[in-house]
């Protein structure tokens, strides 16, 4: 029990200590803006496709599975708002972020995992570069910016499968559909859900990143850094969503 304690507070420690570094290194030149754009790419374009087709399916899967429900109260025609305020202000963001985490994250503590375990990091070092400004800094940078256009993009996308869902069995126009997808939609729906998005985008790459620049055992430790990413930023989008929903509730 004493030994779990103590390495629970070392790695709280470390990674505190990472997290206050990356805080110091984002505002000291030199800035490395192409490796910004590139990871920027990278981390958001790339992912695009498996966020557009999960967006999709999640609004279309939901409409589906929302409207007996609804039927059974003669409230079918909630339906598009129901679902328009249950993308946005939760299942949009979080489920994105956990794609997210998957894919990123686990790319990003391994890719850095296998510099460190083949010396890399350290040959960058002894050159008189910066390695943690060039791999840490530049990604998650990147993934705090570039998750929120994400969110905004699956958000949308998922609308649309909903609208595709609401004409499966039934009848709605387009113009009516977002009318009341709008109407429902209020400012303290949208801009939570979105501020939100930055903290996790945050934390899941300060976690794959910090979990492959403190790799260990090798090339066993390449796996290892990945599927402990994963998991720890999924775990954390939780704690940030849990955290986010009881601040806007107080608000």
């Amino acid at each position: 029990m004493i030994s779990s304690l103590k390495i629970f507070f070392e790695e709280a420690g470390t990674l505190t200590h990472f997290t206050l570094r990356f805080f110091k290194e984002l505002f000291i030149p030199r800035y490395e803006f192409k490796e910004f754009i590139k990871q920027a790419y990278l981390i958001g374009y790339k992912s695009f496709p498996l966020i557009a087709v999960t967006g999709f399916i999640m609004g279309l899967v939901l409409t589906i599975q929302s409207r007996p429900t609804l039927m059974d109260f003669g409230a079918e025609s909630w339906l598009p708002a129901m679902v328009a305020v249950s993308i946005v202000r939760e299942i949009g963001p979080v489920i994105t972020a956990l794609i997210f985490a998957g894919k990123v994250g686990s790319g990003i503590g391994a890719e850095l995992a296998s510099m460190k375990v083949n010396e890399q990091i350290d040959a960058m070092e002894v050159a008189g570069n910066n390695p943690f400004k060039f791999l840490v800094v530049t990604r998650i940078a990147a993934a705090t910016l570039m998750l929120p256009i994400l969110v905004i993009v699956a958000d949308a996308i998922a609308l649309y499968g909903s609208y595709i869902g609401c004409n499966l069995q039934g009848d709605v126009s387009f113009p009516l559909f977002f009318l009341q997808v709008i109407e429902k939609l209020s400012f303290a729906d949208i801009f939570p859900a979105i501020i939100k998005t930055f903290f996790f985008g945050f934390a899941v790459a300060l976690i794959g990143c910090y979990k492959g620049y403190y790799a260990k055992n090798g090339t066993q430790g390449v796996g290892e850094a990945a599927n402990s990413a994963v998991v720890y930023s999924s775990l954390a989008v939780f704690i940030i969503d849990m955290m986010a929903v009881q601040i806007t509730n107080l608000l």
